[in-house]
Order: C-alpha cells, then sequence, then structure tokens
C-alpha cells in the first residue's frame, strides 16, 4: 500500500514509523529541517526504550510522489490552507485521506448535523477552499490519544498512548474504513472503529479546548492547571458550554467538567501540544479548538461568554508572540 504522510511532525512521524514497519511504502511531503533529516536518516521513532527506522521518499513536492493509496494528514490546523492547495497531486479516485488533527475539522458536518448538516465551518475554511480541494469523498476521520514529541527534525519520541479512532463523516461501516482498522491494528495501533467519529472529535476537544490555550499562555503543565482551584472553575465554565453546544448539534455528553478532569490528571505532568508548539515558536492551532467553538455557539443560539474570553486572551497572547 503506498502511503504518504503529510505533516511529518510528532504524531505523522510515529505513525508513518509504525506503518512502514507493517510494509506499507511510506512517503513524506515535507520541507527545511525535517526533509533535510529523512532524506539523510528516514523516520526515527524511539517508543519504550527502543529506536526504530523507517526508510521512507521525502519530498517537498507531492507532485514528486504521485498517487496515493492512503494520506495522512497530521499537520495542525493553521497548516491547512497550504495543504490544500498543494494535496492534488497526491489523490486518485480510489485514495482516502485520514485526517489525523486536533479540534473541529471542515468536514464536521458532512453527512452529520441534522439541520446543521453541510454547514461550513468558517472559522477553520474561511473560503470553502479547503473542502474544494479535498472533496469529502476521501474523507475519513481520525481522532488520535497519544502523545509524542519531536527529538529533533524526523526523529519522534513516544510518550504514552496507542490509540487511533477512526470513522466515516457519516458514521457508515464502509469495507474501506474496515479494512484501515485492520490495517492500522496490523501495525500495532488500538485501532477502534468509530459509529459517529464527529462525537469522538467533540469529546477530545471537550478536553483540549481549554487545557491547551491556557498551558499556552502560562506555561504550566496540566497538573498544576488542575490544580489551581479559579482556574479549574474557569476551564469547567468553558466545557459546560460546549456541552451544550454539541447536545444540540447531536453529540451530546454525559459527563460532567469533574469527570473529564480525572481523565487528564491520570496521565500526569505533560506540556500539551500547544505549548510544546509556542516553545517552539510556531503558529498555534487556536481557530480549531476555541474560535470554531464560539461560531456554533452562535449557530446554535447558545452563549458562549466564557469561551469568548478564553479565545480573546489566548488569541491576544498568541498574536503578541507572533504565532497567530
Amino acid at each position: 500500500m503506498k502511503v504518504c504522510i503529510y505533516g511529518a511532525g510528532a504524531i505523522g512521524g510515529w505513525i508513518g514509523v509504525k506503518l512502514a514497519r507493517a510494509g506499507c511504502e511510506v512517503s513524506v511531503v515535507a520541507r527545511g529541517a525535517t526533509l533535510q533529516g529523512l532524506q539523510q536518516h528516514g523516520l526515527r521513532l524511539q517508543q519504550g526504550g527502543e529506536t526504530s527506522f523507517a526508510p521512507v521518499r521525502a519530498s517537498a513536492s507531492p507532485a514528486e510522489l504521485d498517487v496515493q493509496d492512503l494520506v495522512i494528514v497530521a499537520v495542525k490546523a493553521p497548516a491547512m490552507a497550504e495543504v490544500a492547495q498543494a494535496i492534488g497531486p497526491l489523490l486518485g479516485s480510489r485514495t482516502i485521506v485520514l485526517t489525523a488533527m486536533n479540534g473541529v475539522p471542515w468536514w464536521f458536518f458532512q453527512d452529520f448535523g441534522g439541520s446543521y448538516a453541510g454547514a461550513r465551518l468558517k472559522a477553520v475554511d474561511p473560503d470553502g477552499a479547503i473542502a474544494q480541494a479535498i472533496p469529502s469523498r476521501y474523507i475519513i476521520g481520525c481522532v488520535v490519544h497519544a502523545s509524542c514529541s519531536l527529538r529533533e527534525p524526523g526523529f519522534v519520541q513516544h510518550h504514552f498512548g496507542n490509540k487511533l479512532i477512526i470513522g466515516e463523516p457519516s458514521g457508515e461501516k464502509t469495507q474501506r474504513v474496515q479494512q484501515l482498522v485492520g490495517l492500522l491494528e496490523k501495525a500495532g495501533f488500538e485501532s477502534v472503529l468509530s459509529e459517529q467519529i464527529q462525537k469522538d472529535a467533540w469529546y477530545k476537544l471537550w478536553g483540549n479546548m481549554t487545557v491547551n490555550p491556557v498551558s499556552a499562555m502560562t506555561g504550566a503543565t496540566t497538573d498544576r492547571i488542575l490544580d489551581d482551584p479559579l482556574v479549574l472553575d474557569f476551564i469547567s465554565a468553558v466545557m459546560l458550554e460546549a456541552r451544550e453546544i454539541g447536545a444540540r448539534v447531536g453529540i451530546p455528553i454525559a459527563q460532567q467538567p469533574q469527570d473529564r478532569h480525572q481523565v487528564t490528571r491520570k496521565l500526569g505532568a505533560f506540556k500539551t501540544s500547544m505549548l510544546q508548539d509556542v516553545e517552539a515558536g510556531k503558529p498555534v492551532e487556536i481557530d480549531a479548538l476555541v474560535t470554531v467553538v464560539k461560531e456554533m455557539g452562535e449557530m446554535t443560539g447558545v452563549p458562549t461568554p466564557f469561551t469568548d474570553a478564553l479565545l480573546g486572551l489566548s488569541r491576544l497572547h498568541a498574536r503578541v508572540h507572533g504565532l497567530y
């Protein structure tokens, strides 16, 4: 199987190494230091005290890599507009595009959402260019439950977690999504077929739409965020707004914010992906995690004063630091 990783950061690199070891022909779209590192050393992964190596074909130009069976888009949301402009040469009539990204994706209301079905989310696809470049027929959604970081370009350190939840936007159990589950299992992932991938994406968002930007602004690890009662109350208030929005679009969450805090606390003290981006001087994905929730609140008639405060503060922080 020809697999292309578009975005060989921590998560993309982790997935790429494991698929290569499972027998896939893996290529990578990369540039700069990452491209140089991949051309010299291939993809590398350190996991459980063991270092794995996977030779890959790397190029800055998708046109050099030809049509793929599977394209895994593992970029941060701010990079998606650029990806959409360049991804065309990788797509054939039977190509699958697996979106392994945080937040609410541009295709969220594709074949889903009742009266909101088909709605375009301007926060993540302002002019519809992404949806036009990557039509929904290509898409299978993926929610990643794992923590990885980069030791250096092309060299991934895996910390914890091994779960990939995947599903068609329509919720159908198609042949292609079942085959993809099997491939990911063969590669060593805990691969779960979702009945409604939007709900899984929303549940992950429900936790990281708050902790991520708070960590980015404060530099705090998750344990310190959860240990501050005033911050915790604020985070819980944001989560209650998001929970009501989810209920109105058909993805209710039965838990209370405190239940989710306990899940986060069990993961120990760690730096969120957004804090890692701030420390690396990379653009932060505020729009896909927070701006989009404000937009969905407006769509559904849910007031979002706490979400608005979080958005205003985190966006201002990112602008001051040149990251938004």
